[in-house]
């Protein structure tokens, strides 16, 4: 009973922000996991009223608490369409910290998190073995999306999956320093784990987009996880260690920008970074809140200060050979950020591409990180609506700027066997120079 009222304790730091819930049920409509379960312990609403519950001990088991805690996108939905503006995620993360904090991180994940996430170099070196044997237990599933598929579905089941690449954008030598040009705009890349380890392409377009507008970089190659794994599994611990390793990283002077072409880091950067850090010291806190009130999304930077032009479709020329594209919105950039018209803008200055709006094109995909690995059923059915949604577009491309996105929806085009590639808004772009 003692330890009980000590956990009451410890979530009641958080019963001011539970009270702005007026237990409306605007949640319910906007929430992808509710849509496919039906449970009110799976909508906001009813999470919050299980963190009341541990308040009042009136539940007297944790652990099916914080499991409950864990049965969620984190897409933010709920909170954008929030009549009372509830600070959900800020809830939500802090709850599972506490709540972490209180029965101990699970085995597994600690061995993830603080002996594999937390030590770059070795995460580094860990990926690097990995690629270089992965073709062993995989095979190729859709040359369309370049996916692939387990040999033995344990413990990967049926996904497809788009593979390691060979060579990590990290270790592709790409010049790690250069000076502005006539943009006198100098900027550090933060490359972000999916797109280093799988998606280096992505992080080249980057790199040509910024030599295209004479704009200087910064790409330390030595960089971490931004930390959202460990935190949204109630790591904290990991989660500090990971801040302070990329604020030590990118404490070079003269950078006027940071940018990303990940959506959930440059979220999690801006947004996270100064809400959830620990015990920081006032030095690391004044270069914290600073790094992050400098972090643009790749497209927010070069529609909003390099001023790349978009091009209608009215004022392409051919127009009988253009290519249908359509756009996926990342909860972490629309909702969290409100970024939204960038991203389309840029892919309409690329004269190849005739753009087509798909239908709930800022409705969550259902990938969610970890959720995917935990909850692959209900993730995999959120996928298939986004699945559908992009086949009526009759697109032949789907751009998105989240490479966490391009893995979920590439594995459910694959699956049904669409030809349909999977893109990334800047990949988009950087093909307009060629």
């Amino acid at each position: 009973m003692q330890d009980m009222r000590k956990l009451a304790e410890l979530v009641k730091q958080l019963e001011d922000q539970l009270a702005t819930c007026m237990r409306c049920g605007m949640c319910q409509a906007v929430c992808p996991v509710f849509a496919e379960t039906g449970r009110e312990t799976d909508v906001t609403r009813g999470k919050l009223a299980l963190l009341d519950g541990l308040i009042r001990e009136v539940f007297k088991e944790p652990s099916g608490v914080n499991e409950r805690l864990t049965h969620c996108l984190l897409c933010g939905s709920c909170a954008a369409n929030c009549p009372s503006g509830v600070q959900v995620l800020d809830i939500f993360l802090k709850a599972r910290a506490i709540l972490t904090a209180y029965m101990g991180l699970n085995p597994v994940k600690r061995l993830i998190f603080r002996g594999l996430l937390a030590n770059p170099g070795f995460f580094d070196r860990f990926f690097q073995l990995a690629s270089g044997v992965q073709g062993l237990f995989i095979k190729p599933a859709s040359r369309y999306q370049g996916t692939s598929c387990a040999r033995i579905s344990f413990p990967l089941g049926n996904r497809h999956f788009n593979a390691l690449a060979p060579v990590a954008f990290h270790n592709l030598g790409i010049p790690v320093n250069s000076a502005p040009g006539k943009s006198g705009i100098r900027v550090g890349f933060f490359t972000g784990c999916v797109l280093d380890k799988i998606y280096p392409r992505i992080g080249q377009a980057v790199v040509r987009s910024l030599d295209h507008h004479e704009v200087g970089s910064f790409v330390p190659r030595n960089q971490a996880c931004c930390g959202i794994p460990a935190l949204a599994s109630g790591d904290t611990a990991s989660f500090d260690r990971l801040v302070r390793h990329n604020l030590e990283v990118f404490a070079e002077e003269g950078l006027d920008y940071i940018v990303t072409a990940c959506a959930t880091c440059t979220s999690t950067i801006k947004k996270l970074w100064p809400a959830m850090a620990g015990e920081f010291s006032d030095r690391e806190r004044s270069r914290l809140d600073d790094i992050a009130g400098r972090t643009l999304d790749i497209s927010q930077f070069l529609i909003d200060v390099v001023g790349v032009n978009s091009v209608s479709t009215s004022q392409k020329d051919d127009k009988s050979n253009l290519e249908t594209i359509t756009y996926h919105d990342p909860c972490h950039l629309k909702k969290s950020l409100g970024v939204s018209a960038q991203p389309r803008a840029l892919i309409s200055a690329n004269p190849r591409y005739r753009f087509a709006e798909m239908a709930e094109a800022d409705r969550c995909c259902g990938c969610g990180g970890s959720f995917n690995l935990q909850h692959y059923d209900i993730s995999l059915s959120i996928g298939r609506r986004k699945r559908d949604n992009i086949v009526a577009s009759k697109s032949s491309v789907v751009a998105t700027g989240c490479p966490a996105c391009m893995l979920q929806i590439g594995d459910v085009l694959s699956q049904a066997g669409d030809p349909v590639q999977v893109r990334h808004v800047i990949e988009i772009y950087a093909d307009s120079f060629d």
